[in-house]
């Protein structure tokens, strides 16, 4: 292991709120785009927390919604590090709701970002390995390279798509 290396808990961040009306749609339960904006911050905190260096946001993987969240309801965003290349971190999010009259918890959306450290000149920089402790960590931290590669191969097909209309 690279004495630079770091566990994937150290980047663990996680952040409780409530749900209020102002951020609901018609349905009642919150705005996608709201949460999009609490799993982007949380997964910066996360990012930062591993690397120390100022972050941004390179890509959102996947975001899968799997149930609302209503209002009254707590929410509660979980993030990590799972994995590293040279200046790039991937961060999963979770996030859960919680009713708190019944302490019922369920699983209402994960999330797979991707964020490049920054040095000092505003180019990427180098960021530390992360290493798994617990089971969970380490199936994230094994499946990571192969979306990491689905990244790389959606980049390219980006690239490749757009060249030439400007000519």
């Amino acid at each position: 292991m690279n004495p630079s290396s770091k566990p994937i808990s150290a980047s663990r961040s996680v952040l409780t709120e409530m749900l209020f009306p102002g951020d609901t749609n018609y349905h009642g339960t919150m705005f996608g785009g709201t949460l999009m904006q609490y799993i982007d911050k949380i997964a910066t905190i996360a990012a930062m927390r591993h690397c120390h260096k100022p972050v941004v946001t390179v890509a959102q993987d996947s975001l899968d919604f799997l149930s609302p969240i209503r209002v009254g309801e707590a929410f509660e965003l979980e993030a990590c590090v799972t994995w590293t290349h040279r200046s790039s971190m991937e961060i999963y999010v979770v996030v859960r709701a919680e009713d708190l009259f019944t302490g019922e918890r369920r699983i209402t959306v994960t999330a797979f970002s991707t964020f490049v450290a920054l040095g000092e000149d505003g180019r990427t920089t180098p960021v530390p390995a992360v290493y798994p402790e617990t089971e969970e960590e380490r199936l994230l931290h094994e499946s990571a390279p192969a979306r990491y590669e689905q990244r790389q191969q959606r980049r390219g097909q980006r690239y490749s798509s757009t060249e030439g209309r400007d000519k």
